[in-house]
């Protein structure tokens, strides 16, 4: 009796376990807990973000000569500043969430509006493109602001504008190269509506490389809201935001530097984490990295 030859059985090569690197895990862990503090900053403030104790104006933090009764110091009404810090991050956050998302979906409908049109069309939205990028941003959202007033509603609109032509141009380039292959092509064939073939086949082909983009102008978009709230056309009183309390600070910068420290450190360290996760999101999501 011949023994039986059985098939060799190959082991499947073990899945390599994928690696954080430890400053994006820092960075995550600083995103995670600015995520936390904004949801939460009416409960963990110590007090309210406006009550004012003028007796205690100018308090020092703790270490400094300061007590535990304001970890962070006073402002220049007595106003808790760690209170004003966690209310300010969540404004600050709210604003660049909403900013962010105005401005990839106005990009990204206008993109994909010049990839199905073509001809005068495609035309004229390069043209609008091209105008929205040689134009400083800066300098329109002063005027803008200055001539219509500082409407918190009007503020994030005109943030959400800023770098929408940078998700306009991905989008069209992106539409074009699926509209070219097959999968866009067979499901038109179908009989499927064009809005159909765009939001159900071709953005979520394409939606890896916007929300990198997003990631991108998250930190630019914080940066431009505190530096126009810092020049008193942002976020008004009682509401505050970090550039808002950058703003106030820098007048008591020699005798309370920690009014100004405080949210400056935050921005610092906010933009910085959501970079660096942004960096590290493209490389994982290029497949041309792999």
């Amino acid at each position: 009796m011949s023994d039986a030859v059985l098939p060799a059985v190959t082991a499947a090569p073990p899945r390599r376990r994928t690696r954080v690197p430890v400053a994006v895990a820092i960075g995550l862990g600083w995103i995670a807990l600015m995520l936390a503090v904004a949801l939460l900053a009416d409960v963990i403030s110590p007090y309210a973000y406006t009550a004012l104790d003028l007796r205690n104006r100018l308090s020092a933090p703790v270490g400094i000569g300061g007590s535990w009764a304001h970890g962070l110091g006073t402002d220049e009404l007595g106003r808790d500043v760690l209170s004003r810090l966690f209310h300010s991050i969540r404004m600050s956050l709210l604003i660049a969430f909403g900013a962010t998302i105005i401005g990839a979906a106005f990009g990204t409908g206008m993109g994909f509006l010049a990839a199905h049109f073509r001809g005068w069309v495609e035309q004229a939205v390069l043209a609008l493109v091209d105008f929205s990028a040689s134009l400083p941003f800066l300098i329109l959202a002063l005027a803008v602001l200055a001539f219509f007033g500082n409407s918190l509603t009007l503020f994030v609109v005109l943030l959400g504008f800023h770098a929408w032509e940078r998700y306009a141009r991905i989008a069209r380039g992106l539409a074009i190269s699926a509209g070219a292959q097959g999968y866009a092509a067979a499901v038109r064939q179908l009989g499927a509506r064009p809005l159909r073939v765009y939001w159900r086949h071709i953005l979520p082909n394409i939606a890896s490389t916007l929300i990198i983009s997003m990631t991108l102008a998250f930190p630019e978009i914080i940066l431009l809201e505190s530096g126009l709230s810092f020049l008193g056309l942002g976020v008004q009183p009682p509401a505050t935001s970090l550039g808002n309390m950058v703003g106030y600070g820098r007048e008591y910068l020699t005798r309370a530097p920690w009014i100004l420290l405080a949210p400056a450190f935050t921005i610092i360290l906010t933009t910085l984490a959501i970079s660096i996760v942004g960096d590290w999101l493209r490389d994982r999501l290029d497949p041309t990295l792999r």
